[in-house]
């Protein structure tokens, strides 16, 4: 059975988890192959919100596996804090969540790492959610880090501690002022291990190789966004791991021939969190509702979303660099009340129109050129079916379609699962 993927196109906070809800009763297995805290999965249902950060989002359905795999980084402190809110909304677990033992865990000095070196900075600060994501990448390349299947060794705390003693060093480096008590990080950390190791760790690739010969249906779960890939994303204001389909291949251990559908989750607009360049950004009154209609704050650190027009030449290029074969756009409810609405078509760089990404995207570099589209007005929550839609959605999704050669199967058009039309 083929692998199939749902990833997000722009520079994350698209409503993957939204989607991987909606789809998960088609699939026997959820598995998320990158990323670590610093995603927020925002699912809706029943009149409930819930906000997952490393668990797959299929966890809310009883008849699912849900598989942390290699490719992620866990931080035991805040991955129990999950579970703790799965066990108050009577969610059982433990028969049905995976850990890959090749996975990476993020220590209490990583975190701390992260802050001294974004306070190093100063004004150059990439914008790190200071979740302790990089240093741990970072000592994953660097053949230096703790792995889940370690805790299963009777000197697991020994390599913990002189990895940790590595971090001190490390952080006295970079001379900035950051205040912490690592005795007491420590100690929330050795408790929250305790509850990981509860759960059942597995060798992740044979799970996934004997789940697809055995016919299972399997669905990986990206985090992030495509724009915030650590090879193809806006550099440096990107991520630490490969959040395109090439990541799934690697952080599964699943064959680049037996990937089957690539689902691409794209906003009606676009949002980035933190810094880095943003081409299509508003400054103005549509930006400024955007925001406040879509709820643009993250799930994970709260932080405000930037804004802007959909920007046309950076989802090619995430469609291209992905292979994507269907896209499903969220938030078409948010544009509603828009007279009229732009996307970017093209690039001016410097001084001639392209329509490819290149390799800066520095406002310096790049000025959109827009093409404009009639608004609506119509309150699309309370739409079921794609032939109630608005002339004028459907006329700026048939564009999009056209433009992106691939085809729109879902409109997203409330945070609910039940607010989806399929097409």
């Amino acid at each position: 059975m083929a692998v199939d993927l749902l990833l997000g196109l722009q520079w994350g906070d698209e409503g993957k988890g939204k989607i991987v809800d909606v789809l998960t009763s088609k699939y026997n297995v959820i598995a998320r192959f990158q990323g670590g805290p610093n995603a927020g999965h925002t699912l809706v249902f029943n009149g409930k919100k819930h906000v997952l950060h490393t668990i797959p989002s299929g966890i809310f359905h009883g008849d699912a596996m849900n598989l942390v795999g290699n490719g992620v980084v866990i931080d035991p402190v805040i991955f129990k804090k999950e579970l703790d809110k799965l066990e108050e909304q009577d969610v059982d677990y433990r028969k049905t969540l995976l850990i890959s033992r090749k996975a990476h865990i993020i220590l209490p000095t990583h975190r701390l790492l992260d802050a001294a070196s974004e306070a190093s900075k100063g004004k150059a600060k990439i914008g790190s959610t200071l979740k302790g994501i990089g240093p741990t990448y970072m000592d994953k390349t660097g053949r230096n880090g703790l792995r889940v299947g370690d805790l299963e060794l009777e000197d697991w705390k020994d390599r913990y501690r002189a990895l940790a003693d590595k971090h001190e060093a490390m952080i006295d480096f970079y001379n900035a002022e950051i205040q912490y008590d690592l005795k007491e990080l420590e100690t929330e950390f050795f408790e929250a291990v305790k509850v990981l190791k509860s759960l059942k760790f597995i060798d992740s690739e044979e799970y996934v190789y004997q789940a697809q010969k055995s016919g299972k249906t399997i669905l990986a779960e990206g985090a992030q966004g495509s724009l915030l890939d650590i090879d193809f994303g806006t550099y440096p204001f990107v991520t630490s791991s490969n959040t395109t389909a090439a990541g799934a291949c690697t952080g599964l251990g699943v064959a680049p021939n037996s990937i089957g559908e690539v689902f691409g989750i794209f906003k009606a607009y676009t949002t980035r969190v933190g810094s880095g360049p943003f081409p299509t950004e508003l400054f103005d009154e549509d930006g400024a509702t955007m925001a406040k209609v879509g709820h643009e704050f993250g799930a994970t650190t709260g932080r405000a979303r930037r804004c802007g027009w959909l920007d046309l030449v950076a989802l090619k290029y995430a469609c291209q660099v992905n292979g994507v074969t269907q896209l499903m756009m969220m938030k078409a409810d948010v544009l509603s009340g828009f007279k009229s609405l732009k996307v970017c078509t093209a690039y001016k760089y410097k001084g001639e129109v392209i329509e490819h990404f290149p390799y800066n995207i520095e406002p310096e570099n790049v000025e959109p050129v827009y093409t404009e589209f009639s608004g609506w007005s119509e309150d699309l929550t309370k739409m079921s079916d794609d032939s109630q839609l608005p002339k004028a959605l459907n006329d700026y999704i048939v564009f999009l379609e056209k433009e992106l050669e691939t085809p729109i199967t879902i409109v997203s058009v409330g945070p609910d699962r039940k607010e989806t039309i399929f097409r």
